[in-house]
């Protein structure tokens, strides 16, 4: 990670920085689209298509249940308006999700959908709460792996039982988790899956991964059709809508080539330090250090916006100190090149795990002299 030379980097919950090889892989796709144009296309797509096979393998799934889309958002989107809806049906989740899966459920209001936000206490999430909003017209359960402010993580399995017990299917936002925390969405009970690459993945902006379950295709409508989404693909004089039957459906048309490619890049190096479905070497790295970090803070006399019990651990600390405001702390920090965030009223830190306990003390130390 060349930023770790010159800067303390504790904002993976944002936007990630850029590792080596991503930068070399996107820096190739560059010189190439310059200097060759469409001839080595193919080799673009043949890398994409090896992208979604790393990515089913980084959750456990089936290349065809794996869509390559810009974002969270537009996976959570496609779901949301390609189900098959019924008047008074309703979506469960958490009151304190991030928008990007409260207003895709939200807006299907007018197709007679209700969408019950279950209030979290002090940054834990209640799963008896989640339970008992459910009941026998709930279709969908969709909640966040790690929550974005707070740092809870929730343990899938056990909101699957909730899903199973209630009959509904389980949407899991993963972007605040996946390439750190192991995931198998056959053990773990996961329906729909969507995350987009900029964050824990390491990856740039624009370049995101759906996972739908494979006998879930047929029950959605097919959104965002085009020439890739249909079986013969790019025989254009073939105007026959066959769609595939895979999750790639939902590719229309041109894709983010140089996007997907960096993200290839760094799902290939996050695998390669032992990222799998059933275990992660990353994650024990970013607890320790986010662990450390806990301690450190609260030492200095900082509280913690939610507990930090057991595996419902995350990369994701937020933390206030009194009488300081969260605002102010981040623009001093960001002057001595420690990069935080501010969030629910708090600083967040979200260090990935190439952080080191020296980087730690740097942020504890400026927020001594600060305070």
């Amino acid at each position: 990670m060349p930023i770790a030379q010159h800067v303390a980097y504790f904002d993976h919950a944002a936007v990630a920085p850029l590792p080596a090889p991503t930068k070399n892989a996107i820096a190739q796709w560059l010189d190439q689209a310059t200097n060759e144009g469409d001839v080595v296309w193919g080799q673009w797509a043949q890398r994409l298509e090896e992208v979604r096979q790393a990515a089913a393998r980084l959750i456990n799934a089936q290349p065809s249940e794996i869509a390559l889309v810009p974002n969270t958002t537009s996976g959570i989107s496609l779901v949301a308006e390609g189900f098959p809806w019924q008047a008074g049906d309703n979506v469960v989740t958490l009151a304190n999700e991030f928008p990007s899966n409260q207003y895709p459920w939200m807006n299907l209001a007018s197709r007679g959908v209700e969408v019950r936000r279950v209030p979290v206490d002090g940054g834990m999430v209640d799963l008896d709460h989640l339970a008992a909003a459910c009941d026998a017209r709930t279709r969908i359960l969709s909640v966040s792996w790690v929550g974005y402010a707070t740092g809870w993580r929730v343990n899938l399995r056990q909101v699957a039982e909730v899903c199973r017990r209630a009959g509904c299917l389980f949407f899991l936002d993963a972007i605040q988790g996946l390439g750190v925390f192991p995931i198998d969405v056959r053990a773990d009970g996961v329906d729909f899956l969507a995350a987009d690459g900029h964050k824990w993945l390491l990856g740039p902006e624009g370049a995101g991964l759906l996972f739908v379950r494979q006998e879930h295709l047929p029950r959605l409508r097919p959104l965002m059709i085009g020439w890739n989404s249909v079986v013969q693909g790019s025989d254009y004089t073939r105007i026959e809508l066959n769609l595939r039957n895979e999750a790639a459906r939902y590719e229309g048309g041109s894709q983010n080539m140089v996007g997907f490619i960096g993200l290839g890049a760094s799902l290939d190096l996050l695998m390669s330090l032992g990222v799998r479905p059933h275990h992660s070497p990353v994650a024990e790295q970013v607890l320790a250090i986010t662990d450390y970090a806990c301690q450190r803070l609260q030492e200095l006399g900082a509280t913690l916006l939610a507990p930090r019990d057991g595996d419902h651990r995350s990369g994701i600390v937020t933390f206030n100190l009194p009488g300081q405001d969260a605002n102010t702390i981040r623009r001093r920090l960001e002057a001595q090149k420690i990069i935080v965030r501010c969030r629910a009223g708090g600083v967040r830190i979200s260090p990935h795990g190439y952080a080191t306990v020296e980087q730690v003390d740097r942020l504890i130390d400026e927020l001594r002299q600060t305070s």
